[in-house]
């Protein structure tokens, strides 16, 4: 949905991929609530996604949405060129688009299923990284947050070890990109979640996993999407300044 005028450059312009639910909605929410416009790409779930954007709107942000599979360039570039034309010079990028697959062990995982989660998962982050470099870059700098997960040192034996590795890729992608944008005035962080309580579960196969979570964490329950947002949110925000190269677990102690 187009929203017409210009932003002003004081106001912060993040794109959230896999906006439409989940940690993705919460963020977007919770941006808006700290003054940001948002351009929310998703994938499949457009009725979710107005919604989402509705809620922004409600809150005081602009907001548009663009259909959008981050595996491929030209829909990022659209993603991209969409938020400036409509909503302003791009300061943010939270790389949250993902998908695991079916749960299960790696000799079970069908080769389709890992092609899509390593595409999703890490080609998706670094199209949308490298266009958030060249535009950041060239706009004075800006604060990129991937969204990682706890997998990615635990492991994930038995569910998914092809998305721990997928994620583990994203800690990486992380701490050297900091590294090779610090000059040009770009913050790269990432948040690794741990068990949250989401509607991913069910397209895993499992709804009830995150309610059996509790005794296995130590703060003894799953956790909710807003804090996942309020970690990403702080690592976009002025506070975080001086934080770079970080991956911030949110994962209740496990």
């Amino acid at each position: 949905m187009a929203v017409p005028a210009s932003t002003p450059a004081t106001t912060p312009v993040t794109v959230v991929t896999g906006g439409s639910r989940g940690i993705g909605a919460a963020t977007c929410l919770r941006l808006a609530a700290d003054g940001h416009h948002l351009a929310l790409g998703y994938v499949h779930d457009t009725v979710a996604a107005e919604a989402t954007a509705a809620k922004v709107r409600a809150a005081g942000g602009r907001c548009v949405t663009v259909r959008v599979d981050t595996s491929e360039e030209a829909d990022v570039d659209r993603l991209f060129d969409r938020a400036r034309a409509e909503l302003g010079t791009v300061t943010g990028l939270v790389n949250n688009a993902g998908v695991t697959g079916p749960l299960g062990r790696l000799a079970d995982a069908r080769t389709e299923d890992l092609r899509r989660v390593l595409d999703v998962n890490l080609l998706g982050y670094l199209l949308c990284c490298r266009r958030a470099a060249r535009d950041m870059a060239a706009s004075g700098g800006g604060a990129i947050v991937n969204v990682s997960s706890a997998a990615a040192t635990l492991g994930a034996p038995g569910d998914y070890v092809h998305y721990a590795a997928s994620k583990a890729g994203t800690d990486a992608l992380t701490v050297g990109l900091s590294k090779e944008l610090g000059a040009d005035g770009i913050r790269v962080n990432a948040v690794a979640p741990g068990i949250i309580d989401t509607d991913m579960h069910a397209a895993m196969g499992d709804p009830d996993r995150a309610a059996r979570s509790g005794p296995g964490i130590p703060l003894g329950r799953p956790g909710r999407p807003g804090e996942v947002a309020a970690a990403i949110a702080w690592l976009l925000s002025a506070d975080a300044s001086y934080t770079t190269g970080t991956v911030l677990r949110v994962s209740g102690g496990r």
